[in-house]
């Protein structure tokens, strides 16, 4: 018999396993929301490999059934990625919440999920700390290097500053050992000195 946690991961990953677009990694084709849940547990469980049930269960779900709010439904400006990012937080927080209930688990234990996925209180709360690190090191592993060829390095130097302040000490230290191309390690290191 599957535990609740292992049938909301399920859950979780048949949602994701909705996605229409695709995603290439290692030779395999994969839904590309499933992908990234995948990513970030894996990096989850790199960088804090006692991560909490609820902390675990929050990224995972941190994009689920992400394609359903396209970006273009909101105004191509900063105002309108913002409130387009708190439309997500706010369908990705109530996705995981019913599917957390269908297994059974409690509203203490929900609620908990649903803080960490809306990363509340960064830099005060230790697990949305944990969860902001994580996304940071996924973007910046997995996604950098492509929306790195998308955008000027006026831009590229703005979001890593603002990704790096986002994230704790820890976390620098995390993506300081990862590889990046040699130009946007020069960049890098320009955004962060």
């Amino acid at each position: 018999m599957s535990t609740k946690f292992e049938k909301a991961i399920e859950l979780i990953d048949n949602e994701n396993s909705k996605d229409i677009r695709k995603e290439s990694f290692d030779n395999k084709e994969y839904p590309k929301e499933l992908l990234y849940s995948y990513r970030m547990t894996d990096k989850l469980l790199e960088f804090h490999p006692n991560a909490s049930d609820e902390l675990k269960l929050a990224a995972r779900a941190q994009h689920i059934n992400r394609w359903e709010i396209a970006r273009n439904t909101y105004s191509m400006d900063r105002v309108g990625y913002l409130k387009w990012r708190e439309a997500l937080k706010k369908m990705h927080a109530d996705i995981t919440s019913n599917l957390l209930t269908e297994v059974g688990y409690g509203s203490d234990f929900i609620d908990r999920v649903v803080f960490l996925i809306n990363k509340k209180l960064i830099k005060k709360d230790a697990g949305s700390q944990i969860l902001e690190d994580v996304v940071c090191l996924v973007f910046l592993e997995y996604y950098f290097d492509a929306f790195s060829r998308k955008h000027d390095d006026t831009k590229l130097i703005d979001i890593i500053k603002k990704t790096w302040n986002k994230m704790s000490g820890k976390g620098q230290e995390a993506a300081s050992k990862l590889y990046f191309s040699d130009k946007n390690t020069l960049l890098i290191k320009h955004a962060i000195s």
